[in-house]
């Protein structure tokens, strides 16, 4: 399947499968909005070279967040896209604390590609956070999550010095903030 192809397929099915979703922000912004920051993100870390990462991009939470199957992302997209989405997918079968855990765990041994998508996804969250924090969350809640970004994000050096200089840019400036 062509680049741009791909890509656009991505998009399409993310916002289909994310449809009414919204993210935890005050300002409850429509969740697409960091799909596409992510994939934005991985496009801009390759030059655009990487079809497949991007594609990954607009679908990381496609498993984790709603009915879709690896088996169905790859007969759509291909076992390329289909493997890095799995690669970054929570098991929502766990408690919390342990999802968390295991990202950091985890982090240094995924992927290059896997690696990416997670700074981008840490990276989204961030700006998330500094623009529009969930009103439930309390000052010690947000630093805690910067924290556990900042362990996931360590796990994922040595990839893309783009993506891995701009989390540091934002994770700084979300701790001058808070």
């Amino acid at each position: 399947m062509q680049g741009l192809v791909l890509i656009s397929r991505a998009a399409d099915f993310a916002a289909r499968c994310h449809a009414g979703q919204r993210r935890k922000g005050a300002s409850r912004e429509p969740y697409l909005n960091h799909l596409a920051e992510v994939a934005h993100l991985l496009a801009m870390a390759t030059d655009g070279a990487d079809a497949a990462l991007v594609a990954a991009g607009w679908l990381h939470d496609t498993i984790e967040d709603t009915d879709v199957s690896r088996e169905q992302l790859a007969e759509l997209f291909g076992d390329d896209v289909a493997v890095l989405v799995v690669e970054v997918s929570d098991d929502k079968t766990l408690p919390k604390a342990e999802r968390k855990r295991l990202q950091i765990a985890h982090a240094p041994h995924l992927s290059a590609r896997a690696r990416m998508i997670k700074l981008a996804d840490k990276i989204s969250n961030l700006r998330s956070l500094l623009v529009s924090p969930p009103d439930d969350w309390e000052r010690d809640r947000l630093i805690d999550y910067l924290d556990w970004a900042e362990r996931v994000a360590a796990g994922c050096q040595g990839v893309n010095p783009a993506l891995e200089s701009l989390f540091r840019k934002t994770a700084a400036r979300t701790r001058d903030v808070l």
